[in-house]
């Protein structure tokens, strides 16, 4: 197995359609404040805890969710399920705390979920198998442009109403390089639709290659996908306006970016409109930082007194989950506010990483945000024999309080 490090450096840049901002009826808004949030945060062991696991699927990250009905507010997956995927993702078996020598990593896998309780027996993971049975990734590129040994890490999705119930989802496509430190980069982006009503492993999905990257030095980098909103009625939002918002991001500040589109329109790209921080507009490159010191992977939440909630990971892998609030969902977004100090978990080990916090709506109680963030390591495939269990998401719950 090749030896790589696992802290995603891309960022899906997403795009979306529009032809003039919408102007936010302040006056309209419960709190209009971006700057101040009434809440408190504690662990969501019980969460945590369903992670956890000795036997299979023991350890993942990413942790994206996809609500099969696609709606995605609060408490809306209790009598449907959800789609989770994780990319790198580890398979094998611990007794008595020992990692068995035969564990297998695999670039992505999925698991589902019965309702919104995190009940073990209500959970199930899935992989692909090759011609030997051995534990295969799911999602592998298959594009035109895709080269001889890329493969995919995920992003967000969702469910598209518009075009049958179909799941979408981003994947950035990696490839290794020769490199001492972060030996991967991306090198595409790429949309991955499954046909409503597919099982795992997802034989009949399709792929196509998209714009949404950029390449350039370590300033101007970066790719779309990172986190989805669906502004929607369908999608239960509670201040809809009939767009899909997409947010990608940039460079080594973790720029975020977003773009929009219409849900019926996601596959024509000419369509997607990106915001340059006066108006949506079809050029990509003109696409304006909306926030910064983000994550590779974070989200945007429309609370229900109007304001949005972008939750990420400070500056890609630091400690702090934090969090930005804005009256639209392409901003302006206000001041990092910090919901939690992952520090407990990450002193567990010596070069213990957190990275990539993010809001999982429709497994949240109404007024709750349920956020995940990964924890890994700098020197993983030591710290790994040591703690076997370090690979996988860890929970916490912010409630809103007026």
């Amino acid at each position: 197995m090749k030896k790589r490090d696992f802290i995603p450096i891309l960022i899906s840049i997403s795009l979306l359609q529009a032809c003039q901002k919408d102007p936010v009826q302040i006056e309209d808004k419960k709190n209009n404040s971006i700057s101040e949030l009434n809440f408190t945060a504690e662990e969501a062991p019980e969460w945590s805890d369903l992670f956890h696991r000795s036997s299979g699927w023991f350890g993942g990250d990413g942790i994206f969710v996809i609500p099969m009905n696609g709606v995605d507010s609060a408490g809306s997956g209790e009598n449907g399920q959800t789609l989770i995927l994780f990319s790198d993702t580890l398979i094998g078996e611990i007794e008595d705390g020992q990692l068995g020598t035969d564990y297998k990593m695999i670039n992505n896998s999925v698991a589902i979920l019965d309702g919104i309780a995190p009940s073990e027996t209500d959970l199930k993971f899935y992989w692909d198998e090759n011609e030997k049975g051995e534990p295969k990734s799911i999602f592998i590129p298959q594009t035109p442009q895709t080269n001889p040994g890329d493969y995919f890490w995920l992003g967000d999705g969702f469910i598209n109403h518009e075009k049958n119930n179909d799941i979408y989802i981003f994947g950035y496509r990696i490839t290794n390089t020769e490199a001492e430190t972060f030996a991967f980069k991306e090198v595409g982006n790429t949309l991955i639709v499954i046909p409503s009503g597919s099982n795992p492993p997802f034989a009949n999905q399709r792929q196509l290659d998209t714009p949404f990257y950029f390449e350039g030095n370590p300033e101007s980098t970066g790719s779309f996908g990172a986190g989805i909103m669906v502004n929607t009625t369908k999608a239960g939002a509670p201040h809809p306006d009939g767009y899909v918002y997409v947010y990608g991001i940039k460079g080594i500040k973790k720029e975020v970016l977003v773009a929009r589109v219409l849900p019926q329109d996601f596959e024509d790209f000419s369509e997607w409109r990106f915001w340059d921080g006066d108006e949506w507009q079809p050029e990509m490159d003109s696409a304006a930082a909306i926030a910064d010191r983000a994550s590779n992977e974070m989200s945007v939440t429309a609370l229900k007194d109007g304001r949005y909630a972008m939750v990420f990971q400070t500056d890609g892998i630091g400690t702090t989950v934090g969090l930005r609030l804005a009256l639209s969902p392409e901003g302006p977004y206000g001041p990092m506010i910090q919901l939690w100090d992952a520090v407990e978990d990450v002193n567990v080990g010596e070069q213990f990483i957190s990275y990539n916090a993010k809001v999982h709506s429709n497994l949240s109680k109404p007024g709750e945000l349920l956020i995940s963030y990964n924890i890994n390591s700098f020197d993983f495939f030591n710290e790994i024999l040591v703690h076997p269990n370090l690979y996988r998401p860890r929970f916490i719950r912010v409630k809103l309080l007026d």
